[in-house]
């Protein structure tokens, strides 16, 4: 199996040399077992693919952002398609203490901080295919002043707050809400989406970001809105909502602009879009323009409220958007698919590496993280042509079927006599079926 016909659409952005090794490592990748270190890739290999060529890739300086968008836009983008963007946190565990970027990172595993490494991914995800595929990612690194400002943090949170008196605090001033100060993380992804939009400019328009509920706060709002893009993310399920007031207004001193505050078990029925039950559970979901104290525009909000009819127990889940015109389907249906993204992490750690590499220097572990992504596109078209239509073919199937055909490549390599064609189209076909759940059926021509 040559993959370097689906490398050639990096032509202009990476060497020959480079795409000859980037060539070798993605067909060891596919078909080796065990651990994916650059000692392993070089096992599987081959020829042309030694230790010290595997090493030579990982430390070169390859522009990876490029090589996803030249990649997708060369193989996966659909004419037909409507495109959302999609970030996340991905965090990977790591002992040792030479790593780059090693730090102590929240893990939703194992639901604390861990010694880890964390980056932060950039997805386009289709609404109608529903598959994500990875654009961009950028390691995480926290500064020696952001460290001392979370620890600040925190001992001001254990600490007691001091009472003060009631009411406004004299020679106080309004503050703009929309004048916010990012915090380096935020800084960070705003600088990666800035670059991303640029990257897409001119071939693909996006409208939508789609973040998971560590984003849900005013400051990322803020973020969001600075580069263009209309935020869809969730609140916490206490958050304080308000519906605006809409009451006769005092004809002195301030406008009354907060009205009653959301009770999430009394939502008013005028709100109601959906109701469905299902196996006892009623689904009832709710959109509404809401305050928040704390944001400084109106919220699109669609609150979903699940009731068991048996039990009466119930729970909320309260979703919002800064585009006041989304309708409530398709906010729903934008931020599940934005869980397409923990699936492209799956992928990357369980086949392609990323929770495997032992790199420790900063090119290394930007290379071998972003090989691993990069290998959920690669492995998602090889598997797309070998079975069209048929999604039920997974990795696990492409990796038997390629480590089927390297040794049968190898073996026919140490006969004295070649096989004519016909019998190596059949060996080739037995053995990739060996180890596979659903089996390649189409005859395999010899390379």
């Amino acid at each position: 199996m040559d993959t370097i016909p689906l490398l050639q659409c990096l032509a202009p952005i990476l060497t020959p040399t480079t795409i000859r090794q980037f060539s070798r490592i993605i067909f060891a990748l596919l078909a080796m077992t065990g651990r994916v270190t650059m000692l392993g890739i070089s096992r599987w290999a081959g020829k042309g693919g030694s230790y010290r060529t595997v090493q030579r890739f990982f430390y070169a300086a390859i522009p990876w952002a490029l090589v996803f968008w030249q990649f997708i836009q060369k193989h996966l983008l659909r004419a037909d398609e409507t495109y959302i963007l999609a970030g996340d946190e991905v965090v990977v565990t790591k002992a040792g203490k030479h790593t780059f970027g090693l730090d102590r990172f929240f893990s939703s595993l194992w639901q604390k901080p861990v010694p880890s490494l964390s980056f932060f991914t950039l997805s386009l995800v289709g609404t109608t295919e529903r598959r994500s595929f990875p654009l961009r990612m950028e390691q995480r690194i926290r500064t020696e002043a952001e460290k001392a400002a979370q620890q600040a943090k925190s001992q001001a949170a254990a600490a007691p707050s001091p009472r003060r008196k009631p009411g406004r605090p004299k020679g106080s001033r309004s503050k703009n809400k929309a004048e916010v100060v990012l915090t380096p993380e935020l800084q960070q992804i705003q600088a990666i989406l800035q670059a991303t939009l640029q990257l897409l400019a001119g071939v693909l328009s996006l409208t939508y970001l789609a973040l998971d509920g560590h984003f849900g706060n005013h400051n990322a709002y803020q973020m969001v809105r600075q580069v263009g893009l209309h935020l869809v993310s969730k609140l916490r399920s206490d958050a304080a909502l308000y519906f605006p007031y809409d009451g006769p207004q005092p004809k002195r001193g301030p406008r009354r602009k907060y009205g009653a505050k959301v009770d999430y078990r009394h939502l008013p029925e005028r709100y109601l879009k959906q109701t469905t039950v299902e196996d006892d559970i009623e689904t009832r979901v709710y959109q509404a323009t809401l305050l928040h104290k704390e944001f400084s525009q109106p919220l699109n909000v669609v609150i979903i409220v699940k009731t068991n009819l048996k039990t009466r127990a119930w729970a909320h889940v309260v979703l919002f958007s800064s585009d006041w015109e989304l309708a409530w389907d398709k906010m729903i249906d934008y931020y599940s698919l934005r869980f397409q993204l923990e699936f492209n992490f799956r992928d990357a750690k369980q086949y392609w590496g990323l929770e495997d590499f032992m790199n420790i220097r900063e090119t290394a572990v930007s290379n071998a993280a972003n090989l691993s992504l990069f290998m959920v596109n690669v492995s998602y078209c090889l598997r797309r042509d070998l079975r069209p239509g048929e999604a039920e073919f997974s990795v696990l199937d492409l990796k038997a079927y390629c480590r089927g055909y390297k040794y049968v490549r190898e073996t026919i390599k140490m006969l004295p006599q070649k096989p004519d064609d016909d019998l190596i189209r059949r060996i080739y076909r037995h053995a990739a079926s060996l180890g596979s759940i659903h089996p390649v059926v189409a005859c395999v021509t010899a390379q």
